[in-house]
């Protein structure tokens, strides 16, 4: 196999968070030759710069030889996955057990996350000002850590409720430990006493706390001839890692190009870290002002003439729920990168709907790359939908499409996607970036 088949899978394997994939990120981008952009007070063609925006964003630039103004090539992929979050005052004991509270993020569903092995990954934030990392529940001698459920011989009723229903969201609550003694509450006074020893914290520290609960283990090959990958946060990681690859082994652009890698898709691109805000548009600013000048006209019409993929993944056909799939509409595991014209929901509602001239010039520079590539709809009209960030792009009048890897499973705790369409969708990237 390819190194960018092992490394992508190493990347998600060690990867779980926004903050650790913007933790690699830098440290990838820096031996490929970008710096921070703070440290530079003037840019000039040939530069390459990053900017992390709170630790859980990014934006990479590489700064192309023609004016700015004539737009830029920008790869978009969202680093946040469907997982839990635990709340602000999550440690609770309950008739000898020992829990963490948990509240859902993202679409999943609940009953996926039961019986299973998770991990604990994320960062506490001290009173001092420090920053404590925590990753419990990943290594082969660590303890890992799960949510109980019903045995079947007393879930009659149960069984009885619908899917959506049956596993509430309060009670995806996590065990950790058991209280083997008289005293009440002993079991969560020995956790803590763990947890200050561990990593120097007391209760009231969770308070500003972001720690997410994840599918312990790593990414692997599927199938028999391994052309398969199962791993946890496909969606979006997979067009992440490759429009990263893609990017930072990228060089001397005529446009410039940028790798945008973005939080809170999976709750609607909110807050400072997603799409629905400035960040893009700050981070233009910082690099105009450094190379050239910043004005606003300037920033507007690089931004007008800008290119995007936004780059996220597509449902796979599922030969075993034929039902819900325009079979001549779909987008299958080896068929290549998938560009799909317009996402949302219903009547296309919530979608950015792709111009005609944008495809045929990405369809004609797939074609004299030799790239394999498909185009699709997410399922059958009325099935159902999800948005991307492609409307908030679209926003400034830059021309984007969605375009990314097939995924079988998809928002799963393990998710399939195809060996061959991940280095298509790398091949694909990279062709994009010399788009003039």
């Amino acid at each position: 196999m390819s190194d960018t088949i092992k490394n992508y899978i190493d990347f998600i394997s060690e990867n779980k968070t926004e903050r650790e994939c913007v933790k690699s990120t830098i440290r990838l981008a820096e031996k490929a030759g970008y710096r921070n952009i703070e440290d530079h007070e003037t840019l000039r063609a040939g530069d390459k710069v990053y900017m992390p925006v709170y630790g859980k964003s990014i934006v990479l630039f590489e700064l192309g030889t023609n004016p700015i103004e004539e737009g830029m090539n920008i790869l978009c992929a969202h680093i946040d996955s469907p997982r839990l979050d635990l709340k602000m005052k999550p440690l609770y004991e309950k008739n000898g057990i020992v829990y963490l509270n948990t509240h859902y993020y993202g679409g999943i569903k609940k009953y996926q996350w039961v019986t299973m092995p998770l991990a604990i990954h994320g960062v506490i934030a001290k009173k001092d000002g420090s920053l404590i990392e925590v990753r419990m529940g990943e290594e082969d001698d660590e303890s890992t850590f799960a949510i109980s459920d019903i045995l079947p011989h007393i879930a009659q009723e149960q069984m009885k409720k619908s899917a959506s229903e049956f596993i509430p969201g309060e009670s995806l609550d996590l065990v950790l430990a058991l209280n083997r003694e008289d005293e009440k509450d002993a079991g969560k006074k020995a956790v803590l006493d763990i947890l200050k020893e561990r990593y120097g914290i007391c209760e009231d520290d969770f308070l500003s706390a972001e720690l997410e609960v994840v599918p312990a283990g790593k990414a692997k090959y599927l199938g028999l001839r391994k052309d398969m990958v199962i791993g946890y946060g496909q969606d979006d990681r997979v067009c992440a890692y490759t429009s990263l690859e893609a990017s930072l082994e990228h060089d001397s652009a005529k446009r410039t190009c940028c790798c945008l890698l973005v939080d809170k898709e999976e709750i609607g691109s909110v807050g400072a870290t997603g799409m629905n805000s400035l960040l893009l548009e700050n981070a233009l600013s910082e690099l105009l002002s450094r190379f050239g000048g910043y004005d606003a006209i300037r920033a507007r019409r690089t931004l007008r003439n800008s290119y995007m993929l936004s780059s996220d993944v597509n449902s796979a056909l599922d030969p075993l729920n034929m039902e819900l799939y325009d079979e001549e509409n779909s987008s299958r595991l080896g068929g290549g990168i998938v560009f799909n014209k317009y996402t949302g929901s219903g009547g296309k509602s919530g979608a950015s709907d792709a111009n005609a001239e944008y495809i045929a010039k990405l369809r004609k520079a797939m074609d004299d790359h030799g790239i394999t590539f498909q185009m699709a709809d997410m399922a059958k009209v009325d099935v159902g939908g999800g948005g991307t960030i492609a409307k908030f792009a679209a926003w400034y009048g830059m021309s984007v499409i969605d375009s990314g890897v097939s995924v079988l499973s998809m928002h799963a705790p393990f998710e399939i996607t195809s060996t061959f369409d991940i280095e298509m969708a790398k091949k694909a990237y990279t062709a994009f970036l010399d788009l003039e």
